[in-house]
């Protein structure tokens, strides 16, 4: 709670520290008569001690009133309700695509040394170089340009549509992550094969698939989660340049349009919904830690 409440104050100080008048913003850059622009001034709170203005705003915004937009004259909740759903479904799209394809390739290296190894070193190698706007441009041209397979723009209607327009996003969103989740697996499982308990377990006859799933990858995924976690907030900044190479209009969109157009209240909140959850996601890769590893659990309680 301390942090949220701290990383809100840096969030609403940064905007009104930011270049430009919020005044002359508010009017449009044109000239008002004074009857206006103090009306103006009196509905943003900006006739009040900066101190105060933020506890104002930080009141509307625990009712989940983020006010109204400057450009578009309309409440930024609206706005955002029609953005977040784009944006959920995308970074969980590609979470699960980070989940599967690390687990897999880490595993796979992990197991089997020599030339599957060493390809797959290789290949998290150049995906862990590559940024999300260059995998975007290069499946773009590749995969929706040449082959025809993916659309290149928008972000579907239904589930299956939307699933399918946001392929794409999801694999540049993904490609970074799951190369780093990858060498993390790879790491975390060898490091898990070579314990006495698992060789003790193959020793016994018990099932490789066995074997492998309850005592090494549930020991080893303590690591790999927490890599999944941390690659949150990137995900959620990297969605400004994913929205931007795809035309999503996600939260990303939502926050670059309100960079542009200096609409302060649509930056606050958009800033302050991607750290919530990026706080609120950690606590909980937090606690399902715990859960899958006794050994946090007893380092607790002593």
């Amino acid at each position: 709670m301390l942090l949220l409440l701290a990383a809100s104050f840096v969030i609403f100080i940064s905007i009104y520290f930011a270049p430009g008048d919020p005044l002359a913003t508010l009017a449009g850059q044109r000239s008002m008569p004074p009857e206006r622009l103090e009306k103006l001034q009196a509905q943003y709170h900006l006739d009040k001690p900066l101190i105060q203005r933020y506890f104002l705003w930080l009141g509307d915004v625990v009712r989940l009133d983020f006010g109204e937009s400057i450009t578009l004259r309309e409440p930024v909740n609206d706005r955002v309700r029609e953005a977040a759903p784009v944006t959920i479904f995308l970074v969980i799209y590609a979470q699960l695509l980070v989940v599967v394809i690390g687990t897999i390739t880490g595993s796979i290296a992990a197991c089997f040394r020599g030339w599957p190894d060493t390809v797959i070193i290789v290949a998290t190698s150049i995906g862990v170089a590559i940024p999300n706007f260059v995998a975007a441009i290069i499946l773009s041209m590749i995969l929706a340009v040449n082959l025809d397979l993916f659309p290149v723009i928008g972000d579907g209607e239904y589930f299956w549509n939307r699933l399918y327009h946001l392929t794409l996003p999801a694999i540049s969103q993904a490609i970074v992550a799951s190369a780093l989740l990858s060498r993390v697996a790879r790491s975390s499982i060898r490091n898990e094969l070579q314990n006495e308990h698992v060789q003790t377990a193959i020793a016994r006859g018990l099932p490789a698939g066995l074997t492998f799933r309850k005592h090494v990858l549930r020991n080893a995924s303590g690591p790999m989660l927490s890599v999944v976690g941390l690659q949150v907030p990137a995900m959620l900044a990297g969605t400004v340049v994913i929205d931007y190479a795809f035309d999503l209009d996600g939260l990303g969109s939502l926050l670059l349009t309100g960079v542009n157009s200096s609409d302060f209240p649509i930056v606050q909140a958009v800033a302050l919904i991607m750290v919530t959850a990026t706080v609120v996601i950690n606590i909980g890769v937090d606690i399902v830690l715990a859960f899958l590893d006794p050994r946090i659990r007893l380092d607790r309680r002593q």
